[in-house]
């Protein structure tokens, strides 16, 4: 198990670096061409890699990480019962949404996030939705893991708030990501909310509640406690991302979704993660393992 943290841990820094690099890249770089130009060989190779692949990579990066850990501190059945249905039905969605506008509305995908499935979505987008997914999701099953009240109150209130969790990180890197110099994909069907349609973020919370409903239904099939991991790399995922798009929303000067998504996304999250780093009282079960948080985490 230890060199599996290893290698988490690993994967957990390689996708916060990539998103690093790729904010130098589109903030700092691509706006200065002089500058690309007087780097060296390597670095304008560097450059064109990371203006290519660097979406890709850090994508795929995260999903490797929040896989790993998910085989690593709950099993093979869990990891697979979130992953599958997160990748499989957030993929519908976006192909619905693509082809169809609903839930959405109308977008499509530029370049530069990967492979199009059916030459309409990234094959990077699924993994997003389910590594951001799961990272809310698992911190709010936790965090309600504590209260006296029966387990399906549990299990709607993790699926509820970890669904809005997911749509206040879209706040911010919907208008990041579509609105910006560089836009990634852009909205056919203009909205109020900075150019996209209100619309997108109840197809958000819909997609989030459905594949979390889903896989919370194959988890009861071979139920385990809550919490019995830390938490440390779910709420690095989570704020790690959240930060990648409010640093390009405020290099955009948009600065409504942000607040947005502090107020109900990073706020809820970061009581979501004491309440569930909290010892147990005398009245909980016992088997119940209190969550410790490693140092060098978040």
């Amino acid at each position: 198990m230890k060199k599996l943290l290893t290698v988490e841990k690993a994967l957990l820094f390689g996708h916060i670096l990539s998103m690093a690099f790729g904010l130098a890249g589109l903030l700092l770089v691509l706006p200065n061409p002089d500058f690309v130009t007087s780097l060296p060989e390597i670095g304008q190779t560097a450059f064109r890699w990371s203006m290519v692949g660097g979406g890709v990579v850090y994508m795929v990066l995260g999903m490797a990480a929040v896989a790993l850990y998910s085989f690593r501190t709950l099993s093979v059945w869990h990891t697979l019962g979130f992953m599958i249905p997160a990748v499989g039905l957030s993929l519908g969605s976006e192909l619905l949404g693509t082809s169809t506008g609903f839930p959405f509305g109308h977008y499509r995908y530029l370049d530069g996030l990967g492979y199009k499935i059916a030459g309409l979505v990234p094959f990077t987008i699924p993994l997003s939705w389910y590594y951001l997914g799961f990272s809310a999701y698992l911190i709010a099953r936790a965090a309600f893991a504590n209260w006296s009240v029966p387990e399906w109150v549990k299990k709607i209130s993790a699926i509820a708030i970890g669904a809005v969790l997911l749509t206040s990180w879209d706040f911010v890197l919907d208008p990041a990501m579509s609105q910006t110099t560089l836009p990634f994909w852009v909205w056919e069907q203009p909205g109020a909310f900075f150019g996209m349609p209100y619309q997108n973020f109840a197809g958000w919370f819909g997609t989030g509640c459905v594949f979390m409903t889903v896989a919370t239904l194959i988890w009861q099939i071979k139920p385990i406690p809550f919490p019995n991991q830390s938490l440390g790399l779910p709420l690095v995922m989570y704020l790690g991302n959240f930060a990648f798009a409010m640093v390009m929303s405020l290099a955009a000067q948009i600065y409504i979704p942000i607040f947005l998504g502090l107020l109900t996304g990073v706020l809820p999250v970061l009581v979501l993660y004491k309440l569930a780093s909290e010892p147990e009282t005398p009245a909980q079960v016992p088997a119940l393992a209190t969550v410790s948080v490693p140092v060098g985490t978040k």
